[in-house]
């Protein structure tokens, strides 16, 4: 099964403007996203899809593969599947570039349930399970509820499950990641739906899927590494690679 890895990466961002060519440890921030992919077992090929020439022209620098692409894409997930309508591959794996420390074994793990799982599973992510009341309290965190198939029931951007007496707690809590694979035929049509009512409430693409009664399949993994979201991010893994220096 062929399976096939892109980065969507954009300068453009209300947050962090350039955040794909800022410096961490004398990389881009994007070839540590783009590294940590390749050194994935299940995926053949990974790819950098952008708008921007100064982002092609640093992944080209670094001998990565990039895809131009529209600059009107409302999404990554847009961008993602404008260059999966290209490939010749069964499944496609959005992988966020601002995740310089995600662990390949994490990417890999989504990829698994497509060879072992029923045909119906079109798309998959993955979480990771805490306890931390504060954490699930974050609304920048989103949280998922699974059936005990695996199967996802809702994400939001609120704590959930709601723990309505303390003495049948504590909750398990999953944390969602930002990371899906989808079978390409369905990546295509998902692109092909306008914005859902929960979607549009939640600000959660994922959403779309499951108010079209699509079947997302959630893979539990034991580790959620750093994101660079903002410029205090950055600073943060800084800090982190001079300690463990």
């Amino acid at each position: 099964m062929r399976a096939v890895g892109i980065i969507p990466a954009r300068f453009a961002s209300t947050r962090f403007p350039g955040k794909p060519l800022v410096d961490l440890g004398g990389k881009p921030l994007i070839q540590w996203t783009w590294e940590a992919a390749k050194r994935c077992r299940r995926l053949e090929q990974v790819l950098i899809a952008t708008d921007d020439d100064r982002i092609a022209a640093a992944v080209r620098g670094f001998g990565g593969g990039v895809v131009m692409t529209r600059a009107d894409h409302p999404s990554g997930t847009d961008r993602l599947a404008e260059v999966a309508r290209g490939l010749d591959a069964e499944i496609i794996v959005n992988i966020q570039g601002d995740e310089p420390f995600i662990n390949p074994a994490t990417i890999d793990a989504v990829v698994q349930p497509f060879d072992t799982a029923p045909s119906h599973i079109m798309m998959t992510t993955a979480c990771v399970t805490t306890t931390d009341a504060s954490e699930a309290a974050d609304p920048n965190v989103v949280k998922a509820v699974v059936t005990a198939g695996g199967r996802a029931l809702y994400f939001s951007r609120h704590p959930i499950p709601y723990l309505r007496d303390a003495g049948n707690g504590p909750v398990t809590y999953r944390l969602h990641l930002g990371l899906y694979a989808y079978r390409r035929e369905f990546l295509l049509q998902f692109a092909s739906w306008p914005p859902t009512p929960l979607e549009k409430a939640e600000s959660l693409e994922q959403l779309r899927a499951l108010e079209h009664g699509a079947g997302i399949h959630v893979v539990d993994v034991p580790e959620r590494a750093l994101g660079i979201d903002t410029p205090a991010d950055l600073d943060r893994a800084k800090r982190m690679m001079n300690d463990e220096r």
